[in-house]
């Protein structure tokens, strides 16, 4: 088998990544599974590992990679920094027509360099399978106990991405307590799940959707919905998971009815897909009325301007929150009276890059890596290549127009 030399880029995006595709433990398993591939890692002052660790687990430290064959990073490159004529394996954001990185897909395609997006990882089935979701989960839930907490003075927890792990997130959750409030997640995915992994973290209890909705506790509680628990047919007919995602303008959202999940909702955790073609969960109309009880919104899908219509612009990991203010419709400051507390940070698994980086690197050793260094037996690969040798692939030929623009 021909020799590979495969290279782990720097994060040069600011800001800066710290997530990395392999961690050092992992690095040194591909040496000994994959004798005929060469790994080096190029420095890095961000990252979330540093250069002594791969270094103790026999990994070399590269700046020039202009010899690699393939190159991984987590995040876009800049177009300066892109070696003409490589593979490169990175979230590029290109697939759905992002207009700031119209840019850099003219650059890949310019440079003859052919594009591997993690995000197009899907199996026969088109079900992807690689992704950071769990940790966005994880850590949106703990921001929005975060959030709830200073919203009302109750406890201050230490940020995220100030603790070294996973474990030492779900520790600050042990040592707080909470009033008997109401905590809906939405959606079944592992965005969703990493959710319900902080709510266990705590020991909450969880309800089914139709106690959260007529029982009242003595205890804080969460409910897991999924859509068929708050999206019903229009024509009245049973509700179809198969004709709701294919057909979601046919459906209508009853979560913010009266007597809904909105009028008896505290804090909500917001993790689903939307589909622009769905309703939203609420109007900003429904979120002036009294019985709206919504106070703290975790918005961790933070598609802005969707279906959560608070949610107009992202926050930052730095800077985690900010007021919306529903008589207004406009952003303020967190701690109005009026104000509902919003967190829409939007690369939540970057607050826990040592983690994130473990989790996404089992899969992609386990899942990707085989098909990218030996042989592309199922497709994996070939379905996830955007553009190769000057053009877009057949899957992606959607993108010529967009492409062509100035």
């Amino acid at each position: 088998m021909s020799k590979i030399k495969l290279g782990i880029i720097r994060e040069e995006k600011v800001p800066h990544d710290k997530r990395v595709p392999f961690i050092p433990e992992q690095c040194a398993q591909i040496k000994k599974e994959f004798p005929h591939v060469e790994l080096v890692v190029q420095p890095s002052d961000w990252r979330g590992f540093t250069q002594a660790e791969y270094e103790a687990k026999g990994i070399t430290i590269q700046e020039d990679l202009s010899d690699c064959d393939i190159l991984m990073g987590i995040k876009e490159v800049p177009i300066d920094k892109l070696i003409a004529s490589k593979t490169y394996v990175f979230f590029s954001h290109t697939i759905k027509k992002q207009a700031h990185n119209r840019k850099l897909l003219q650059a890949l395609l310019a440079r003859n360099i052919r594009m591997v997006d993690y995000e197009c990882l899907v199996d026969k089935n088109e079900n992807r399978i690689i992704g950071f979701g769990r940790y966005a989960g994880i850590v949106g839930a703990y921001n929005g106990i975060m959030a709830y907490g200073l919203r009302y003075g109750l406890f201050k927890l230490k940020p995220a991405h100030l603790c070294h792990d996973k474990k030492e997130i779900f520790q600050e959750l042990k040592n707080i307590n909470l009033p008997n409030i109401k905590i809906v997640i939405t959606g079944g995915g592992r965005v969703a799940n990493g959710a319900c992994e902080t709510m266990g973290a705590m020991n909450l209890r969880k309800v089914t959707p139709y106690e959260f909705l007529n029982y009242t506790f003595r205890e804080p509680v969460y409910t897991q919905l999924h859509s068929e628990d708050y999206y019903e047919a229009k024509d009245k007919s049973p509700y179809s998971s198969w004709d709701f995602h294919h057909n979601p303008a046919s459906y209508r959202c009853y979560f913010s009815d009266p007597n809904s999940f909105a009028t008896v909702t505290d804090l909500l955790i917001h993790c689903t897909f939307w589909d622009p073609r769905a309703d939203i969960l609420f109007s900003k109309t429904r979120m002036r009325d009294p019985d709206f009880r919504i106070s703290v919104i975790a918005d961790v899908t933070c598609d802005l301007n969707g279906s959560i219509p608070s949610t107009t612009k992202s926050s930052t990991i730095e800077d985690k929150f900010y007021g919306y203010d529903p008589m207004t419709e406009e952003i303020v400051e967190p701690f109005l009276p009026n104000a509902i507390f919003v967190m829409a940070v939007d690369n939540l698994p970057c607050e826990l890059p040592r983690d994130a980086s473990d989790g996404f690197g089992k899969h992609l050793l386990e899942r990707v890596l085989p098909a990218l260094v030996t042989e592309d037996v199922d497709g994996l690969i070939d379905r996830a290549t955007i553009v190769a040798g000057g053009k877009l692939k057949a899957r992606f030929e959607y993108l010529k127009d967009f492409v062509k623009e100035a």
